[in-house]
């Protein structure tokens, strides 16, 4: 057991507008298992790299244990060899028996190691990594976001991994994953930090209890602080009218008036004078004290979207369909048969591989080629080729995400100019998912792929669509932001068909699941 103490830690990127961290302190224990938890840009891979020592900063980071870190980096080189060939690459010491013991508990048979690993699914090359990582002894381990397009089986595999490890960070944004497998978390909050035990359904529910004392007292001190300006303003009119007396009277009817009087109108002035001082200074400490409450508390904006009805009720009609890509010994799937009807929530589920993206492509295609233009579903002129039925409705407008970041290149105006969205309408959008105003100068290149998937988000909100098709909306999406989403959906009830693996997601949206 060892701590890790990090004293006045101050970062930013060189040509950054903002600082990432600011005299932060705090300390944590290498035995934890431990859950990293913030908005998407907050500096949570950030830390990890300061960790590994890879940025300069002021401040100071003290520990004795060493650190590793997933995922590995995979050089273009590794993707024909077989991964027991560069382990030692990824993790120098590295045995490879050890290794093996560790994929015996991911359930995972040994063979993956000895297969080109350019051929290994996300889930297994997942696996692998994670095996690697926890090979080792005495390291303290920095977990990043290890579920990102794993399928619910992958997931819970390794859920049930993390389960009994210790001795790492976390950094996640699926609840179900994080209440598994961490007994303190991280916080990075608005403008603080903290830790503390528990997982992250304990973490939300005092969050939620002291946000709702905050807010109760920020209210008390409102009113306090009107009735404080209330009591200094009639004081400073008292004080005002009783100065106005002091010099100059009427000896007619203020015949007992002496010149003496004026001294003791001038004290009495005085005295309102400081009391009017005393209470405004009580009031600019109430409003102190009042901004001090609401720093941190999450004020997530209620999203908004623009649903189009469509003259038909069924949108998406599949019957017997199989699709095969060319070249490929085996289809993907066969005889899939379902049916998505206007108001419809409809998730896919299944394996990674199974499928799930290919349907959404050849839906795509179908669409495309009813409202004018390209190839029909059955694979004329597409990498695939399909038998049996897929039908969707004519005039269908849809909005949809791409489980692909990489194409995001150049500045928000442009990406506006190329949509027809009207820029300020779509930046709009993106401060209320919690962008930072600084972010829309910059390259979208240089976003983080939860700031990247905010754009691709914010795109299909702006788009008045019959359909919603989103393929793995959530990856690198924060809490807060998922729970935004959430409450958008169930409040307009759009019809989606959604590929998503976030089982607590799925659960409150869903009203139909397809299994692959």
């Amino acid at each position: 057991m060892a701590q890790i103490n990090v004293t006045n830690l101050t970062f930013y990127y060189e040509g950054s507008f903002d600082n990432i961290f600011e005299n932060v302190s705090f300390s944590i224990d290498t035995d934890w298992k431990l859950g990293f938890i913030g908005r998407n840009g907050k500096g949570k891979t950030t830390f990890l790299n300061l960790l590994l020592g890879k940025y300069e900063y002021e401040g100071s980071i003290s520990t004795s244990t060493r650190f590793d870190y997933f995922p590995y980096r995979i050089k273009q080189e590794n993707l024909g060899q077989c991964a027991a060939d560069f382990l030692e690459q990824w993790k120098p010491g590295c045995e490879q028996w050890r290794v093996l013991c560790e994929l015996s508990q991911l359930e995972t048979d040994a063979e993956v190691l000895y297969r080109p690993f350019g051929t290994l699914s996300h889930g297994e090359r997942t696996k692998i990594m994670l095996a690697v990582l926890f090979s080792g002894e005495n390291d303290f381990l920095l977990v990043d976001e290890p579920t990102n397009h794993l399928d619910r089986e992958a997931r819970e595999n390794v859920k049930a991994y993390l389960k009994q490890k210790k001795g790492f960070i976390l950094v996640s944004h699926d609840r179900d994953l994080l209440d598994a497998c961490v007994d303190h978390v991280l916080v990075l909050n608005r403008c603080s930090i903290e830790v503390q035990a528990g997982n992250f359904s304990c973490w939300w529910e005092n969050k939620s209890r002291k946000d709702a004392f905050s807010r109760m007292e920020n209210e008390k001190h409102k009113k306090e602080i009107q009735k404080l300006k209330k009591a200094s303003e009639r004081t400073r009119q008292w004080a005002d009218k009783s100065e106005s007396t002091k010099i100059g009277f009427n000896p007619v009817k203020e015949h007992d008036r002496s010149i003496s009087a004026r001294a003791y109108i001038g004290a009495k002035t005085k005295k309102m004078q400081s009391r009017v001082k005393q209470m405004e200074e009580r009031i600019d400490r109430e409003i102190e004290e009042k901004e001090g409450l609401l720093q941190d508390i999450e004020n997530p904006v209620d999203l908004r979207l623009t649903p189009l009805k469509h003259h038909k009720n069924t949108l998406i009609s599949v019957r017997d369909y199989s699709l095969c890509y060319r070249d490929a010994p085996n289809p993907v799937f066969t005889n899939l048969n379902f049916e998505v009807q206007q108001g419809e929530q409809v998730f896919l589920s299944g394996k990674n591989g199974c499928g799930k993206s290919s349907l959404i492509k050849a839906l795509l295609a179908d669409i495309e080629e009813r409202n004018g233009g390209g190839a029909p579903a059955k694979g004329e002129g597409l990498p695939w080729t399909a038998e049996g039925t897929l039908v969707t409705a004519s005039g269908l407008i849809v909005s949809y995400i791409n489980q692909d970041t990489s194409f995001l290149k150049g500045s928000i105006r442009e990406f506006c100019r190329s949509r027809n969205f009207e820029e300020s309408l779509f930046c709009a959008i993106l401060r209320e998912l919690d962008m930072e105003r600084v972010q829309f100068s910059k390259g979208m290149e240089e976003f983080s792929e939860g700031q990247k998937k905010k754009v691709l988000i914010a795109a299909s909100l702006l788009t008045p669509a019959h359909l919603y098709l989103w393929d793995e909306p959530l990856n690198y999406i924060d809490v807060f932001s998922r729970m935004q989403i959430e409450k958008l959906l169930l409040s307009f009830r759009p019809t989606m068909l959604v590929v998503e693996h976030d089982v607590r997601f799925r659960e409150k949206i869903a009203t139909k699941v397809i299994e692959l």
